[in-house]
């Protein structure tokens, strides 16, 4: 194959249809905060913070100027038996919005990392207290855990699992919580807590003291919004409270603001005891994930190895990289200096408002809602998915960008959004989805 400078071929692209999108490339050019600018000079509001992870907007100077003074500064130290002042900083930050006793922060890379990570601190906290026969993991289907292969292997989404087989063994999937008499509800659905008996009876099957830890978003955000029915959280927690298992919610996606609170945690006033998270810990300017841990697992593994030797064997050649902690930092200090937070939960109103406006439009089945995160569910025509994947590239030159999986639109807008961005995003949600009635 003959090299060009601007030959596309040679990049293999992640979850895109490779040839489809290099006979008509969609390429951003420019971020700058809410608007991506397109190879041809087009305009696109982004509906989705990216993926989830931009809830500041693009090109914020405050976190550039962190990373090039820290690049310049100190570049990259060895993470294994050193370290750098900002990743200290950082596990301080997180810890202060955390909830209690969830005061200690292990640095990954990614969101798929930190799922891989809550797995062997599972693994290795039972070990250290005698547990070793807790081996077996619970997720649910539909569950999106991201894409290393302990994460795929707990994940719940066919297309996400089939093509790989070397998946870990001892897994089981509860069922997801959504169903069809659940249609058009807005925030959480009063009915359908007892799927969460799913867990109770597994522990009856397996045995509940062969369980390691059960791993749930606490809303399914990949999958297209699956929002937890009341009650259904609060019964996950103490069916895990009555057999020793741990509980591990993925925030990756809800964590810092998304759900109106700093996390899912505090929104549905369930604490676990793991969290994963990443994305919107550095405004996706750098690449990074933590696991947030309870102060007795920390501990527990910590305490169960001498004090001069390796507690945990684990971790990554770039984690709590300085640069990414540069980034964190300045993230968590805007979070903090401009109520984000707050900002973001006065705009979920808003937001379900506008959504539900798209309720009557004939392709729409479904729309599911809780803060500032919403799915709007189109009937399917045609191959399930299909109708997603034309719809996105229609969306993105009709100047918006929104995450799809399936028939869903994911529409999560930036927590700096006005009034007017969202209109615009229901505006040409509306309109795009009119032209294929």
């Amino acid at each position: 194959m003959q090299y060009t400078a601007n030959n596309l071929e040679h990049h293999w692209m992640p979850f895109t249809g490779n040839r489809d999108f290099k006979n008509n490339p969609r390429i951003v050019v420019k971020g700058e905060g809410m608007y991506f600018t397109d190879h041809k000079g087009g305009k696109i509001i982004d509906g989705s913070s990216g993926l989830f992870c931009s809830p500041l907007g693009h090109g914020r100077p405050e976190i550039a100027e962190a990373v090039y003074h820290q690049l310049l500064e100190n570049d990259y130290v060895p993470p294994f038996q050193t370290a750098t002042p900002g990743s200290f900083e950082l596990a301080n930050r997180i810890s202060r919005i955390t909830p209690d006793p969830l005061n200690h922060v292990f640095f990954v890379n990614s969101g798929s990392e930190s799922i891989d990570t809550a797995l062997k601190i599972c693994m290795a906290f039972h070990r250290a207290r005698g547990d070793g026969q807790r081996t077996r993991f619970v997720s649910r289907e539909r569950a999106y855990h991201g894409v290393n292969i302990g994460g795929v292997s707990i994940s719940g989404m066919v297309k996400n699992r089939e093509t790989f087989s070397g998946v870990m063994p001892n897994i089981v999937h509860m069922r997801h919580t959504w169903s069809e008499d659940q249609l058009f509800t807005r925030g959480q659905p009063e009915t359908g807590a007892e799927v969460a008996d799913d867990l109770a009876r597994f522990c009856e099957t397996y045995g509940g003291s062969t369980i390691a830890a059960v791993f749930v978003e606490p809303v399914a955000g990949s999958t297209g919004v699956l929002v937890p029915p009341k009650g259904y959280l609060n019964k996950l927690r103490k069916i895990c409270d009555e057999h020793g298992i741990l509980l591990v919610f993925d925030e990756v996606i809800c964590g810092f603001g998304r759900m109106g609170a700093p996390f899912a945690a505090h929104a549905f006033g369930v604490t676990p005891d793991i969290m994963t998270m990443a994305k919107a810990l550095t405004n996706a300017s750098q690449p990074m994930g933590a696991v947030a841990v309870r102060d007795d697992i920390y501990s527990t593994i910590i305490d169960a190895a001498p004090e001069n030797v390796i507690d945990f064997f684990h971790g990554y050649t770039y984690s709590a990289h300085p640069a990414a902690c540069a980034a964190g930092i300045a993230t968590q200090k805007i979070y903090e200096e401009e109520g984000t937070f707050e900002q973001a939960a006065n705009l979920i109103d808003y937001f379900h408002d506008g959504l539900f406006t798209l309720q009557n439009l004939n392709c729409v089945r479904d729309i599911r809602c809780f803060g500032l995160m919403g799915g709007v569910e189109l009937k399917s025509k045609g191959a399930p998915g299909a109708l997603g994947t034309q719809m996105q590239k229609d969306l993105f030159w009709n100047g918006m960008h929104a995450k799809f999986t399936g028939d869903v639109a994911i529409m999560a807008p930036p927590f700096i959004s006005e009034k007017e961005h969202i209109d615009s995003m229901i505006d040409i949600l509306r309109q795009t989805i009119e032209k294929i009635e």
